[in-house]
Formats: C-alpha cells, structure tokens, sequence
C-alpha cells in the first residue's frame, strides 16, 4: 500500500468505526498495523507476536508462507484478543481488501469482549507471553537450549488436554503465580515437587546419588478425588520427575492454551458474526462501482462452501442470518406461543453473541430448512468410493454439534495417579463413537511418559473393544480388555 492508500485506509476506519458504533457493536480501543507478508505469517505461525520461539512455528511459517507465494492460499488480517485489540493487516493486500478486514475485526473485537466463553480471557497476554518468552529463553541458557525443546516438545503434544471451564479464580489464581514467579525468580509451594519433608542436613544424605535415585525417591499423588479433565495441569502438580523450572515451562504452555481456548471453542460463532457485520459495515460504506464488485468478489471468496469440510464462514453466517430474519418476522405460531413480537431480530443477535458458544449455537439454531438449504449431508468413505450416507436433518446436526464438542479435540480424564501402586499413570479417553488416531497416539505416549517419568497408561476403544496403550519408556504395547 502507498502513502495516498493509507491515508483513505485511516479514513475509511474512522467511518466503520462509527458505522459499528451505530449498529452496537461493542469493541475495545482498536490498534492496526499494516504489515509485509514475512511478518504476518511469522505471527500466523507463532499465533502471538511475542511467543517463546520453538521448531514447530519455524516450520509452519515455511508451510504458510509457500503457500502464499504460490497463490495457493492467503492470510489477510490476524487480530489479537486484548485490550487495546491489536489487528495486523497484510500490506499486499488491495486499499478495499484492507477496509473490509477492518470491518471484520471490528466484529471479532466485539465478539471477543462481549461473550461469555472470553470472560476471564486474560486481555494483557501480548505483554505475558513476552514475559514468558524471555523466562524461557533464560532456561535455555541456563540449561541448554535442547533440554528445553524436547520439554517443549512434550508440553505442545499434551497442551490441548486442559479444561478450558475451569474457574476464572482459579486460572487467575495460575495467573497470579506466574507474576510472583516473574518477580521474584522464586516459585510458589503448590508447585514443587511432592517430596514431602527436607531438613538441613539433605545435602549430606544425598551424596553421591544419581539423578534416577533422586527421581526414584519422589512419590505422585495417589488417585485423584474425581477423574480430572485438565490432564496438563495434574502432572504440572503431581509429576515425580519435574524440575521446577520444568513445572513452571509446562505451566506457561497450559497458560497460553487457556487463553487460545475460548476461540477454539466459538469458531464458528465468531467467524460467522464478524463476516454478517462486515457485510453491513461495507454496504454504508461510499464505494465506487469497481470496489463493490471486487468487494463482492472477495466476500463471495470467504464464505464459499466447502465439499468436503464445513466453512465456518460459511455456516456462520447462514445462521446468523436466518436468526434475524426469524426473530424479526415470526410465525402466528411462534407468537403465539413463544410470544415473540416481530422486529427483534438484531436483539436476539445480541442475546445471542453474549451467551452462547459453537456447541449450543449449533444445536439451537441449526434448523431443519437451514441443513437443507446449505444441503449439508454425512459422508463416508465405502469401499474404494466416497458416499452420502445420511441426510437425516438432526443427525446431521447432532453429527456437527459432536465435531465441536471441546473444541474438537478428544476428551482424556486422569484416572489415577498412583496406578499398580507404582506412581503409573492411567488416563482414559472419554469414548464417544469416534477413534483416536492411532498414529498421533503412538507418537504422543514418550511425550507423556517425559514428562511424568513412569509408565504410563491411555484407555480408549478400538474396534469396538476396549484396549490400554502402554508406554515404559522404550515402546508402546497394546492390550485388549476382556469382553
């Protein structure tokens, strides 16, 4: 973009901005930044502009950025969930193609600040992650920068089992140890090790014992009180074998999950509300006749469906349409007995926003004439062909709504800490039609066990039968349960 470009784009946001006011769009102060396109993708890769480096965001940079210097795919805008809200626009991208991602973030910004799923988001996290970045890198100085990967390594396998409806006090309480940590360099007593008494005379005790006697010594907590959901924070708390500074990288990497959950959680909800207001913001925009048709063009681009997979664009906005429409221009029967008056369509939008997460915008709003009019169907694959094998509305519906179900992501519950009475760790996943794949287990359980140092144990189905997957630290066995 030229200078004269970013001075229409300035002015441009001014107007959306009050246009978005003027609907009710609810925002935090808005910070924008027009980036190159090395830039953006390094944030799109890293997902924050302040994280800890790792391997795994180098490598999905050169992925995304390939593909965008192929032509294959684009990023155009990435926006931070904070307060002020930051939004990073790409600088390749055409004067009307920026104006309709400011419109776009806008709604995002609202959406973020407004539901209920984000309500202890903590909103200063580009200046936290920055903070754990430097204490991270201060560990890798001190113990060598391929220690700390391969504990990365491990934390960034299991960092998507925590229970993302865990307590707002007590996330903050996490929180709060973080900042004593950042401080003080000192770490708090509910995260050391369980290695019960010490006394003045340990260091005598324990010479010439090996690191393996010393991990030996230590002993987990016995079973949990109730199958714990949050798989990542129990081995931070009861793992023999941690170091603190270990407690503290792996509880830095829980942190950063909880704050991604939210939208993990409301993606379609939140892609689907932004795109409906940057379709509104753009129509009270002045455009010339070209850019409406090449705003056209690129709002066609987005929320164009998917063959194979679901466009939350797409979706989204369907859903978000078809609720204003029904609450603005209800049937007799939805007056009468639902006592619905027409022309509240944007309110019960709002109601909507505040309340609501994928999973229960899904399954209230996903309506039988929506399925069949976005000829949404299940597919599977039957012999050597791919087959529509139900059109049934609610079981394509109740199908969508399982996919969302925490986030997607399979449900794992810490069963016991203190399994065979040998500080073996048993977890079970929470089976609900759908497999695990096998070859990401099989590459997940050394992760498991490096980090809780005992053999550890996963209970899941297969084939229909029950079967645990053992790790001891060399390989992975396989045994089926008795019918």
């Amino acid at each position: 973009m030229n200078h004269e470009e970013m001075l229409q784009l300035e002015e441009s946001i001014e107007e959306m901005t009050d246009i978005a006011k003027k609907y009710g769009l609810d925002f935090y102060p808005m910070r924008y930044e027009v980036c190159p396109s090395d830039v953006l993708y390094t944030f799109g890769a890293y997902g924050m502009p302040t994280r800890f480096h790792h391997w795994s965001f180098g490598k999905a940079f050169h992925r995304m950025k390939l593909e965008y210097d192929l032509g294959m795919s684009r990023i155009y805008e990435l926006v931070i969930n904070s307060d002020p809200c930051y939004a990073f626009l790409l600088d390749g991208n055409t004067l009307l193609q920026n104006k309709t991602v400011c419109a776009h973030v806008l709604a995002h910004c609202d959406f973020f600040k407004n539901n209920a799923t984000f309500r202890y988001t903590s909103r200063d996290m580009v200046e936290r992650m920055a903070a754990s970045a430097e204490r991270i890198r201060q560990y890798e100085l001190k113990h060598g920068r391929q220690v700390v990967e391969d504990l990365i390594d491990a934390g960034l396998a299991l960092s998507e089992h925590v229970d993302g409806s865990t307590d707002g006090r007590n996330a903050r309480a996490k929180v709060k140890q973080q900042q004593y940590r950042s401080r003080h360099g000192e770490y708090d007593p509910i995260f050391r090790s369980v290695d019960h008494a010490t006394s003045p005379y340990d260091d005598l005790w324990s010479i010439g014992e090996t690191q393996e006697d010393r991990q030996a010594k230590k002993k987990p907590m016995v079973k949990p009180r109730a199958a714990q959901k949050d798989v990542m924070l129990f081995i931070i708390e009861n793992s023999p074998v941690l170091e603190e500074w270990e407690r503290d990288v792996l509880s830095i990497l829980r942190e950063e999950m909880l704050y991604f959950w939210p939208q993990i959680e409301t993606k379609i909800m939140n892609e689907g509300w932004a795109t409906y207001w940057h379709l509104r913001i753009m129509r009270e925009m002045n455009l010339t006749d070209e850019e409406a048709v090449e705003f056209a063009k690129m709002h066609s681009g987005v929320v164009v469906p998917s063959r194979t997979s679901i466009n939350p664009y797409h979706i989204g906005l369907a859903i978000w349409e078809d609720i204003e429409k029904r609450w603005n221009d209800p049937t007799d029967e939805e007056r009468e007995k639902l006592h619905r008056e027409p022309g509240q369509g944007r309110q019960k939008m709002f109601e909507v926003r505040e309340m609501e997460n994928d999973v229960s915008f899904l399954r209230n709003y996903l309506t039988k004439s929506l399925i069949e009019d976005l000829d949404l169907y299940l597919y599977q694959k039957v012999g050597n062909d791919w087959r529509v094998v139900e059109t049934d509305w609610e079981k394509v519906r109740d199908s969508i709504v399982a996919s969302r179900v925490n986030g997607g992501i399979p449900v794992l519950y810490v069963e016991d800490g203190d399994y065979n009475k040998n500080g073996e760790l048993y977890i079970k996943h929470e089976y609900e039609g759908v497999e695990l794949d096998l070859k990401h287990l099989d590459r997940t359980m050394p992760h498991l066990y490096r980090v809780w140092g005992r053999t550890c144990h996963l209970e899941t189905v297969v084939e229909a039968r029950d079967v645990i997957f053992s790790h001891d630290g060399k390989k992975t066995q396989r045994r089926f349960l008795k019918d």
